[in-house]
Parts: structure tokens; C-alpha cells; sequence
């Protein structure tokens, strides 16, 4: 059973996104764990891969710097294993369609079952060719999490009715990456998938500080905070547990503000 509602349960949800191996394995489960003790009520773990097209400059970085050390899909597998002796909060996988190909579709999910992960996310899989893994992901009991788009206006209803995990709400248009401010207007997009759906609506892109944290918690069910996460790493991976703590706890208090 997916550990994924849990996260929505108690309140809004703070969702970390870690690059696993960046810079090694073994840094990336104390990453892991240092936020998940300060207050994060979702992990997404990526998958390094040498051409992550949805990402900018400092995820593409960090994927580069886990493949240079010879990360393996079997090792975040194994990162994931080693979390779950530790952890019962939920783990989502984000990666592109093609690692997952090459591992090959049952295979992977398999192991998904086996190791404890709750969903996965893969931004390259256009919705109406979803089914080409919802079924195999869904027998092991892994969400395949949904995106909407500012783009997908006309579509919104469609993906909202069936989503399942939460949705990720992209905040703006373009890749990945800090923003100084979010002017798409999420309050429109919001209104329609609640309309259609109660999965709960985290958004991500863009959000890195307590003060637009807050704001899109006013609106969704949760927010994703991925490059402000892996900008510390990168600045300084041998402190970076510490101010990774000390951010999410930034973050948790204006969410629960």
C-alpha cells in the first residue's frame, strides 16, 4: 500500500527533492535524513541521467556529478533500501522514461515493490502514453504521480481525473530552477483539479524561500523544493547536512505558519 497519503495527512506537505549519489551515495542518505528530521513529509530521490530535459542548470549539474562517481540505478535502489530500515516516510523516484526502458519496465517496478518506493515521476512521459507503465507500476503498488503544466489548460480535467499519489503542480514555465517570483495563475488551475479530483496538489518549480513557501501553501496541499536543496549541496557537500537542516526547518515553520 502506498505510504504517499500520509504526507497530506497532518497538515501541508514539504516535499525535498535529493539527486541521488550527488556527490556520492552515502551523502545523499544523510541529506535524506536530515530533512526528513526537520520537518519534510515527502522525499523525491532523482535518478542522475545525462540528459534530464525538464531540468536546469543545477539539477543538470547534480546528475552530472552522481554518473562522474558512477551512480547506478541499482544504487539508488539501494539508497532507497537502506532508508526504508529507517524511515517510513513516503519515497518517490523521479526519473526519465528512458532508464526505466533499459531496466525494463517490470523489472524496475519490481524492484520499486521491493525496495519501498511509493511512486514515481517521470517528466518526459507524455500523459496519453502513460499507459505504457501505469498498469505494471499500479500491480506493484507505485503511484505514477502526475504533472500538470501551465500549458495543459485544456487538459487540466483530464489528467486531474486520473491522477493518483498527488499531483505536481508545475508552477511556471520552463525547467527547474530558483525563481524570484511565480506569476502563473495557480489559483485558476487549482480550482479546476479540485473540481474533478481530491488528490491532494503539491506545487514545485521554482519555490525555495519560507516566504513563497508559505504563499503556495495558502493554495495547495504541499510544496516541492528541489534546486534550493541541491544549490547547498553543491556549495558545500561536507557541511551541507547541517544547512540543509537548518532550511527545512525555515521552510516547515512557514508552512505550518
Amino acid at each position: 500500500m502506498s505510504r504517499i497519503p500520509s504526507a497530506f495527512a497532518k497538515g501541508k506537505a514539504l516535499i525535498g527533492y535529493v539527486t541521488g549519489g550527488d556527490p556520492r551515495i552515502k551523502e545523499s542518505e544523510e541529506y535524506i535524513l536530515s530533512l526528513i528530521d526537520a520537518g519534510a513529509s515527502l522525499i523525491e530521490i532523482g535518478i542522475p541521467f545525462s540528459d534530464p530535459i525538464a531540468e536546469g542548470p543545477v539539477i543538470q549539474a547534480s546528475s552530472l556529478r552522481a554518473l562522474s562517481v558512477g551512480t547506478t540505478i541499482e544504487d539508488v535502489f539501494s539508497l532507497v533500501s537502506s532508508l526504508r530500515q529507517r524511515t517510513d516516510i513516503p519515497l518517490v523516484l523521479l526519473t526519465y522514461l528512458n532508464p526505466v526502458l533499459h531496466y525494463g519496465y517490470e523489472a524496475f517496478f519490481a524492484r520499486c515493490e521491493q525496495t519501498g518506493v511509493d511512486g514515481i515521476i517521470v517528466p518526459d512521459l507524455p500523459f496519453d502514453e502513460k499507459d505504457e507503465i501505469d498498469s505494471i507500476a499500479k500491480s506493484h503498488t507505485v503511484d505514477v504521480i502526475s504533472m500538470i503544466a501551465p500549458t495543459s489548460a485544456q487538459r487540466v480535467a483530464m489528467i486531474a481525473a486520473q491522477a493518483t499519489g498527488f499531483i505536481y503542480l508545475v508552477s511556471s514555465l520552463g525547467v527547474t530552477g530558483v525563481r524570484s517570483s511565480i506569476s502563473t495563475d495557480i489559483d485558476a488551475i487549482i480550482s479546476v483539479i479540485r473540481s474533478i479530483t481530491t488528490v491532494p496538489i503539491a506545487v514545485g518549480f521554482g519555490i525555495h524561500t519560507p516566504e513563497q513557501a508559505h504563499a503556495i501553501a495558502q493554495k495547495a496541499d504541499g510544496v516541492i523544493v528541489g534546486s534550493g536543496i541541491v544549490k547547498r549541496i553543491a556549495a558545500n557537500p561536507d557541511k551541507a547536512t547541517q544547512e540543509l537542516a537548518g532550511y527545512f526547518k525555515e521552510l516547515r515553520i512557514a508552512l505550518d505558519a
